[in-house]
Order: structure tokens, then C-alpha cells, then sequence
């Protein structure tokens, strides 16, 4: 097992992340292989959830200490159940941080191949997807300019997640519906995505 962490961070040192879909999805079959996939353990989909509420639905986008060190301890250990589901989740997070580190737009292709893989891997061992997966998923779509594709991303992660603040940003975005917009300024004017875009 220890083999799945070499590879991980072989392919980091080189900045796979930034490359082609392809390699994205070459890096985690191998990584897949490697895993130990149970259904049973939550503990990767709880800690997709922690990322969530903390940078996503929480008013400011702050991750608390404590998420990123079980994220690294989790990352590290080998004996992890379902690791690849972290792993290719990382993977884009590092893609997305990495281009606009260095003020370019991230891959589209690279985006929306990588958060398919997400999307049917956690769907495969979970059963359903985080809210996280839906939102990633709207931002991916649309940053490829599938805009219709987006919007169905966002609604239906909405019917799952009616209290999502970031999908009910991203409907509101994509279909103006003013009642999503009245709900926004009403009982969400302080979250972050509100002000970012604009919302008034």
C-alpha cells in the first residue's frame, strides 16, 4: 500500500494535475487499484461533507485546522478505505488551486472528466453524492460552457440539498428565478458566493 502514496506523490511532483483528462483518469484507475473500496465506511464522504459546510456553505469560506489535518492523515495513510475517492478529489482541488495560483483559467476537460469520475465513484460506493459533487460538478459544466448541462447540474443538486446556499446561488445564476433570488437576500445576504456575485 505503501505504493499508492509513491504514486500519488509521483504524479503530483508531476503537476499531472494540470494536464489532459486522460492522464487525470490514467492516475486514478491506478490509484483505484490500490484502494480498499467499502461502501460501509464513511469516513471519506463525511470529510467531503466537512469541506463542504466550511467552504461552501458556511457564510465565510474558511476550513478549520482540525479538517485539513484529518486530510492529510487520511491522504497519508494507505490503510484509508476508499482513498481514491480522496484522492481524485484533491486532484481537482490541486488542478483549480494551481491554475489560479498562477492567474489562468483551469482545464475544462480536465474539470468536467474528473468530476464524471467523482460523480459515478462515489455514486458506485456510496450510493448517492455529496453536496459538494453538484457544485463542483455546475462549476466544471459551466466553466466548459455547457450552460444548460450546469443548470440541470445545479437543480438537481438543489432537489437533494434544498438548504445549499452555493446551489441555490448557481440556480439563481442560471435560471433568474426570483424567489431563489428573494430567498439569497433574505436569510443569506452575508455568505460569501452572495457577495461575490454580486447578488442585490
Amino acid at each position: 500500500m505503501k505504493k499508492l502514496l509513491l504514486l500519488f506523490l509521483l504524479f503530483a511532483g508531476l503537476n499531472i494535475f494540470a494536464q489532459t483528462a486522460a492522464a487525470a483518469k490514467e492516475v486514478f484507475e491506478k490509484i483505484k487499484k490500490e484502494s480498499k473500496i467499502d461502501g460501509s465506511d464513511k469516513t471519506i464522504y463525511n470529510l467531503l461533507d466537512d469541506f463542504y459546510a466550511e467552504t461552501l456553505q458556511a457564510e465565510n469560506d474558511e476550513m478549520a485546522a482540525e479538517t485539513i489535518e484529518k486530510t492529510q492523515k487520511l491522504a497519508s495513510d494507505p490503510d484509508t478505505k476508499n482513498l481514491h475517492i480522496l484522492m481524485l478529489f484533491l486532484m481537482y482541488q490541486q488542478h483549480i488551486s494551481q491554475t489560479a495560483a498562477v492567474g489562468k483559467k483551469p482545464n475544462p476537460e480536465f474539470q468536467i472528466a474528473t468530476m464524471k469520475l467523482l460523480e459515478d465513484e462515489i455514486k458506485s460506493v456510496y450510493g448517492k453524492s455529496p453536496a459538494i459533487v453538484y457544485i463542483y460538478k455546475y462549476e466544471a459544466l459551466d466553466s466548459g460552457n455547457k450552460k444548460e448541462d450546469a443548470k440541470t447540474a445545479a437543480a438537481e443538486g438543489l432537489k437533494e440539498y434544498p438548504d445549499s446556499v452555493p446551489l441555490k446561488v448557481y440556480t439563481y445564476l442560471s435560471t433568474n428565478n426570483g424567489s431563489i433570488k428573494n430567498d439569497l437576500l433574505k436569510n443569506h445576504s452575508n455568505h460569501w458566493m452572495v457577495k461575490q456575485f454580486g447578488i442585490k
